[in-house]
């Protein structure tokens, strides 16, 4: 777990001088932002918000990461939310977590808050002992297909998420 997640981002890629980003644990009171957040996400691609299905974990993140080992981690600018991630153990791989809701809103992108937000999901899963990271994502996501491309994400099959058509998996090396 990162240091309780608290870090303020100050220009740590180019791109994020005068930017400031608090990366924080989800609590109760994040549960309709949030939900509102993935939603405009998903709306500007044409995707449909899933509550009994692909996005029943946002409408139960304590059973769903909390409960069960993983973490859901909010960001902020300022005061406002531009940003979710999380991740959770899964039955796909050994010592396996999937990373789930990865979205930022559209004025925080290109800033290379992404790339640092899957840099530290990456150390924080590390630190937790697992071995092997899966996420699943849909095409139309290019900027999120082309982030886990770059950053050593190999295609697999078996996409379980009927919204997404497309899998990933990454070894860790540095686990324990």
């Amino acid at each position: 777990m990162m240091a309780d997640i608290n870090v303020k981002i100050r220009k740590i890629e180019e791109g994020f001088t005068n930017q400031n980003f608090l990366i924080r644990n989800w609590q109760p009171s994040d549960r309709t932002p949030v939900t509102h957040l993935i939603c405009s996400v998903l709306s500007e691609y044409h995707l449909n918000f899933e509550p009994d299905a692909a996005d029943r974990d946002v409408v139960d993140v304590e059973n769903y990461y909390l409960t069960t080992g993983g973490e859901f981690w909010v960001i902020q600018q300022d005061s406002q939310l531009v940003g979710t991630s999380g991740y959770y153990p899964v039955m796909r791989g050994q010592k396996a977590v999937e990373i789930r809701k990865m979205y930022l809103l559209p004025h925080v992108r290109g800033l290379g808050l992404g790339k640092y937000l899957l840099q530290q999901l990456e150390q924080a899963i590390a630190a937790r002992g697992f071995g092997q990271i899966w996420v699943e994502t849909a095409s139309v996501l290019t900027t999120a297909v082309k982030l886990y491309e770059k950053c050593g994400y190999q295609p697999a099959s078996g996409v379980e998420t009927a919204r997404c058509d497309r899998v990933y998996v990454k070894q860790l090396t540095n686990y324990s």
